[in-house]
């Protein structure tokens, strides 16, 4: 069990999906993704494993939460700066969690 303060710490945040290419140097599929996440904390790049369930096209202005106050991680030659958050289907397969709604870039999970 972690304590509600634990939990305010975590910055799950949305942001939109602005960029996405393909991470040829994946040891798995994955994207290249940059996503804007307003004025306060800006545009950050993450690698997502998310190759089954979308393309490109079908990225491209999607809402996305994701943590943005995890430190980056050297992924091969990329430097990931957020984790998007996703969910794994039965059959293995990646979903990103995202509002049903539009919000605002930026705003954070309460």
């Amino acid at each position: 069990m972690i304590s509600w303060e634990d939990f305010e710490n975590v910055e799950l945040r949305i942001g939109t999906i602005i960029e996405v290419s393909e991470f040829l140097e994946a040891r798995k599929p994955a994207y290249k993704l940059k996503v804007d996440f307003g004025p306060e904390v800006g545009i950050r790049k993450s690698s997502a494993q998310i190759t089954d369930l979308y393309d490109t096209e079908s990225l491209l202005g999607k809402q996305v939460l994701a943590v943005t106050n995890f430190p980056p991680k050297q992924i091969g030659p990329f430097r990931s700066e957020c984790l998007v958050t996703g969910i794994k289907t039965e059959e293995g397969a990646i979903t990103l969690v995202s509002p049903d709604h539009e919000v605002s870039n930026g705003q954070r999970l309460i």
